[in-house]
């Protein structure tokens, strides 16, 4: 029978012959055409469909149809079929027709915001010129619906729409523009979370766990006296007290849990993946608590309305374990008795087994066995809990310890410096070749490095390489640079009057002295040999000009951290009258310098430094009673002043790190005084400086004075990188001669934001935020300044970027500070409060900036007779943090 096939689109139909379907015959094939794609390479496609030139093929046969299905397995094609183009006795000449899947011309998001659309396209698998495919559609939608399921946005609804893209040329008249028309709808929040089978804590303990699974904020007086009564039921008995607005007393520990699990900084949206990490933590939770068995029996989460959630937990607590015998197995190097003492876990505490673990392994403080041993040189120590016995509710505990060899430093090797020279690096080290190893010197190392201040703390990876076939092990330092060098520069014009006002200021900090004559490392300048470099000047216009100049060699010598430090400083400032010439009534200048030394102590720890100061500065001023200093009232208005004086100091830092500590602490006592001329030399001796016809110029022609000061700051972690602050400082100024009285140099003057007010005299200013300077008012300060202050400070900061090319964080501060003239009006708790918050920006190239909003919570009558502002103050940080 002979018959004649139609063409049909995605089947296996044979055109343009007539094939007699009884008798199949065997073809050899001829030739091999594609028609109809644009974009794919045809040999590719012959290749695919798997018909060769030259084989041999029956017709009717599976041969063609089998070609068909390779080509629809592809993916690429709306309509697939091969044809007979002819046949010529034997051979036979087909031809594949194919239609291609439209192409991506362009996409985009719509119905969300900017923030979202960014977003999207980084998790999108999309772009122009790529097939877009049944299967990338379905990947697509699935993509945008879970990212924001993950924001709890559960109604979030995604259609797609194709259009032909006219915009192209007919090469590429088969791209499609695609849309994706997104509605996240309200988000889903989470109406209540249950607890069942809860008898050993309340449900607010559990759900306080559950970090970031939250409920919506309910705040009810009924809830709160039930929280009460749980409490109270649970053996806790705190004081009490009534909360406004009802009549009933209330547990304060009741009301502050309940408070505490208020969500008022969680989003109480539902997150898959974030609340299996919380049913976790509840279960570690129990564990804590001696529940080792404790399960969650199952959960349950359903809509009670579209935009409320209801979570069921069926949790299992199990009974309650307690510790009974720890034994040690394998331990020769240390007894018993002092691994019992690390542990310090004791017959009948509650068993805990991360509590054991940290004993062991992770005290982040030190001191737990694993640190003994690795502190030692036991690289290759090993320690297994093993619960060797349970009866009732106790469990025996088995400590098997491996101790090995001790391992001795092999090499030290440091990788990534491209700037900084090793040897800077390596002087900071303390795990040196031929040592012992040491967990603590391995630590201590890496504290070092990251104070230096040219490496990225975050990208910072110390690597020990363990060689157990001979003992050694290699430690590999891998650091990253970071810009370090600080630029400080303002401008400004304040007329005819003032002239050019502004600031320029350059540090260095890891300048190359040894190399300035090198023209090959400027770039821009010698650097590299961990010096420090600073130049700095600014200028008032007319009326005052600062200069700074200042080089530190940190290790003189170059084998043992004693540091050499220049300082230079020039100030000019001067008084104008206020006519119409606005010429020049009387100046102030001072010249001075500073040569210091400074070395590490090993004793008590070499934490400790000690430093040694001698200064000098030369005064002169000329009729100031334009400025805000006590003038030289001798006829001519001018007199001169000398300040030689030598200042020791005691410091002690043990900081993490230098831009955003999160633990250790720092203190400074330091001790600075002159000679007491009015007791030492004939000439002054004769002096009668009661007398009120001694002139200011011979009274304080050569300064005499002596200055003790202590500061302390403290940091700890509260949780993660959430910090405390804690800081502390006091500052005392005296004379050795009660006639010569209080000299007026080099007082001390709180308030103010420290930037703001010309430090002169050497006074030292003192910041409290909230206030503008405060002035003694018992007795009243006649010369700006004080003798004596304290300030004490507490502060939260949390950090918003710890990227060292912008360092920011954000802080609350409650602080407290005041002066005195004299030690008899000395009250250390009469303090001049302040809250308030602020910001902390540090960029390498401009140091440390910064923004304090002060709330004053004390009245303060300045000197000039106002008032502090109670709507508080704005200070400002430039360069560097205040005192």
């Amino acid at each position: 029978m002979m018959v004649s096939l139609p063409v049909a689109a995605q089947t296996d139909t044979i055109t343009n012959v007539y094939i007699d379907y009884n008798t199949p015959r065997e073809y050899t094939i001829a030739h091999i055409t594609v028609k109809g794609t644009e974009n794919l390479d045809k040999s590719i496609l012959i290749s695919l469909s798997g018909l060769r030139q030259g084989e041999k093929i029956k017709i009717p046969g599976e041969d063609i149809s089998k070609a068909i299905k390779n080509l629809w397995k592809q993916r690429l094609f709306t309509d697939v079929s091969v044809d007979i183009e002819k046949v010529v006795g034997d051979e036979i000449f087909l031809q594949i027709n194919v239609q291609d899947r439209p192409r991506i011309g362009s996409y985009s998001l719509k119905g969300i915001k900017n923030a979202d659309v960014e977003e999207l396209k980084k998790k999108l698998d999309l772009r122009a010129g790529i097939i877009f495919s049944d299967n990338l559609k379905k990947k697509s939608i699935e993509v945008i619906r879970n990212y924001y399921i993950d924001k709890g946005f559960l109604n979030v609804v995604v259609a797609v729409r194709e259009t032909p893209d006219t915009t192209r040329s007919l090469a590429r008249r088969n791209s499609t523009l695609v849309n994706f028309y997104i509605d996240k709808g309200a988000a889903v929040k989470i109406r209540s979370i249950n607890f069942e089978g809860v008898s050993a804590f309340t449900e607010p303990m559990l759900k306080h766990k559950m970090k970031e699974t939250k409920e919506r904020v309910k705040f009810q007086m009924d809830s709160i006296l039930r929280f009460r009564s749980n409490f109270k039921k649970f053996g806790y008995h705190p004081k009490w007290y009534t909360v406004p607005g009802s009549l009933s007393p209330v547990s304060w520990y009741s009301y502050l849990e309940h408070f505490v699990n208020l969500n008022v900084f969680k989003a109480s949206k539902f997150r898959r993946k974030e609340f299996e990490e919380d049913k976790k933590k509840v279960i570690e939770f129990y564990n804590t608590k001696g529940y080792r068995d404790a399960r969650i029996v199952y959960d349950t989460v359903y809509r009670e309305d579209p935009q409320n959630l209801v979570i069921n937990i069926k949790i299992d607590e199990g009974r309650k374990y307690y510790f009974r015998n720890i034994f040690f197995n394998g331990n020769t190097k240390y007894p018993d008795s002092l691994l019992a003492k690390i542990i310090n876990i004791h017959r009948g505490e509650v068993y805990n087994a991360h509590a054991l673990e940290e004993k062991l392994f992770s005290n982040p403080n030190g001191g737990d066995v694993s640190s003994l041993y690795m502190d030692d040189g036991y690289l290759f120590f090993s320690i297994t809990p093993a619960e060797v016995r349970v009866e009732g509710d106790s469990i025996d505990v088995e400590l098997r310890i491996s101790e090995g060899p001790q391992a001795t430093i092999n090499e030290v090797r440091i990788m990534g410096n491209t700037k900084t020279n090793e040897k800077v690096i390596r002087r900071e080290l303390r795990t040196l070749p031929g040592n012992k190893f040491s967990r603590s010197d391995l630590i201590r190392s890496q504290r070092e490095i990251i104070n230096l201040g040219y490496f990225d703390p975050q990208q910072l990876d110390v690597v020990p390489i363990p060689n157990a076939e001979n003992g050694t092990v290699d430690i590999e330092y891998r650091v990253t640079e970071k810009p370090s060098d600080q630029l400080e520069l303002s401008a400004g014009y304040g007329g005819s009057n003032y002239g050019l006002t502004g600031t320029l200021g350059v540090t260095f900090t890891n300048f190359s002295l040894r190399n300035i004559i090198n023209k090959k490392s400027w770039n821009p300048l010698p650097s590299g040999d961990g010096q420090r470099l600073s130049v700095r000047v600014q200028s008032g216009g007319k009326m005052s000009q600062f200069y700074t100049l200042s080089f530190t060699e940190p290790w003189l010598g170059g084998k043992k951290p004693n540091s050499l430090t220049f300082a230079f400083n020039r100030t000019n400032i001067y008084s104008y009258d206020n006519g119409l010439t606005y010429a020049s009534t009387g100046h102030y200048f001072s010249t001075g310098g500073t040569v210091s030394w400074a070395t590490r102590l090993k004793k008590p720890d070499d934490f400790f430094t000690f430093e040694a100061a001698l200064t000098y500065q030369y005064y002169q001023i000329v009729n100031s009673s334009y400025l805000p200093i006590f003038s030289y009232d001798n006829g001519s208005g001018a007199g001169n002043s000398h300040n030689l004086n030598l200042s020791l100091i005691l410091s002690r830092n043990s900081l993490d790190q230098v831009l955003y500590p999160k633990h250790g602490s720092s203190f400074m006592l330091s001790v600075t005084g002159t000679l007491p001329y009015s007791r030492m030399f004939p000439g002054r001796m004769r002096i009668n400086y009661s007398d009120t016809n001694v002139t200011p110029e011979q009274r304080y022609k050569y300064i005499e004075f002596f200055k003790v000061k202590f500061f302390a700051d403290w940091y700890t972690t509260i949780y993660q990188n959430l910090v405390f602050r804690a800081s502390a400082k006091f500052g005392f100024l005296g004379t050795y001669n009660s006639q010569l009285g209080l000299s007026p140099f080099e007082r001390f003057e709180v308030g103010g934001d420290g930037i703001s007010t010309y430090s002169i005299l050497g006074k030292e200013i003192v910041r409290l935020r909230g206030y503008d300077v405060i002035s003694p008012t018992s007795p009243p300060a006649t010369i700006a300044g004080a003798a004596i202050f304290n300030k004490f400070t507490a502060e939260i900061r949390y950090p918003i970027s710890l990227n060292p090319s912008a360092t920011i964080f954000a802080l609350a501060f409650l602080e407290g500070g005041n002066t005195w003239q004299n030690i008899r009006d000395y009250r250390p708790y009469m303090l001049n409060k302040s809250v308030g918050i602020g910001v902390r920006v540090f960029l390498p190239m401009f140091g440390l900036l910064g923004l304090d909003y002060g709330f004053p919570l004390d009245k303060v009558i300045y000197s000039s007779g106002s008032k502090a502002n109670p709507n508080g103050r704005i200070n400002i940080v430039l360069g560097q943090e205040p005192e």
